[in-house]
């Protein structure tokens, strides 16, 4: 008798203690779940440098947004987006993934309007032309997010002519030229690597006969995958800006993002970093994103960033 009341007795201590477990974990991924909610409306400027103009040019101050998946309704970012203004860049770069909404287009414009007072470019992003899906977070450990079923499609081609009629340079698939502030910026772009979408158009015409390194070439993609970054690098680009991965978007504090949603290392799923192919280096900037997918407006120990990169002359 006395075996069995002992036997009930850890039964009911195991069952007590899978209790408090259950209740720890509920606890603590409410927890993580509340300040991933806190820290997505955290929006930081990352400011890097880079010596890349040609002798006499500079300094020249590029703003490099990326992945704002907007939502009607966030104030907070549009307000931070209309602000950034306040730095008087000499050139906006916008990487893509603008929306998160079918009705997102024009309070997005309206916020991106003060920036469009400047020079800038633009690529499309998947999240320009679909909208998010839910998805289970776990399927981003296996690899790259796969192919939408029945996708919801965003209106891009409004928000590509509102960027337009703002004075902006479409670079899906295209190579345009720039002057800036007495220097010929050379652009190439590729629509969205992520969908397979991306035919390079190289360079603009009109430097034969002419010093290349007297331009400064850019390249401009949404998703930095191996193939384009080998592809521009080996082309001659001098910069190479991209987004997508969110950096991360949940990283571990002190070891970095999990996942960089493309074949990019996860240490370089955000960050200003030298990528080498075929003998040559290029310098690459993948922005960890301004915003989320509104079925995960979570982020963990990888704030909202816009990047500002001043560009001074070579030496």
């Amino acid at each position: 008798m006395a075996g069995e009341t002992t036997l009930a007795g850890r039964v009911r201590g195991i069952g007590r203690g899978f209790a408090v477990t259950a209740a720890v974990g509920a606890a603590t991924g409410a927890a993580a779940v509340g300040y991933g909610l806190w820290e997505k409306n955290q929006f930081v400027l990352r400011e890097e440098s880079l010596a890349i103009l040609p002798p006499g040019h500079g300094p020249l101050r590029v703003l490099h947004l990326s992945d704002i998946h907007f939502v009607p309704g966030q104030h907070r970012k549009a307000g931070w987006l209309a602000s950034l203004a306040e730095l008087q860049p000499d050139l906006v770069v916008n990487t893509g993934d603008n929306l998160s909404h079918v009705k997102a287009v024009e309070p997005l414009l309206q916020a991106m309007g003060p920036l469009m007072e400047f020079p800038g470019v633009f690529v499309p992003g998947s999240n320009d032309y679909f909208g998010p899906q839910l998805r289970n977070p776990a399927t981003y450990l296996r690899g790259p997010s796969g192919e939408r079923q029945n996708p919801v499609e965003l209106d891009w081609p409004r928000l590509r002519a509102g960027f337009g009629m703002g004075g902006w340079v479409d670079l899906t698939n295209r190579s345009q030229s720039l002057v800036i502030k007495g220097l010929r910026v050379d652009f190439s772009g590729v629509d969205d690597p992520h969908l397979g979408l991306e035919r390079y158009a190289g360079w603009p015409r009109g430097t034969k006969g002419q010093d290349a390194s007297a331009h400064l070439r850019v390249a401009v993609a949404h998703a930095p995958y191996q193939r384009v970054l080998d592809h521009f690098t080996a082309d001659g680009a001098d910069l190479l800006l991209a987004g997508h991965t969110h950096g991360g978007q949940i990283c571990i504090p002190g070891y970095g993002a999990l996942v960089a949603n493309c074949d990019l290392p996860t240490w370089r799923a955000k960050g200003l970093n030298d990528w080498e192919s075929n003998g040559r280096t290029t310098p690459v900037n993948v922005s960890g994103g301004i915003g989320t997918s509104r079925f995960a407006p979570v982020r963990i120990a990888c704030r909202p960033e816009a990047v500002l990169l001043t560009l001074t002359s070579r030496s």
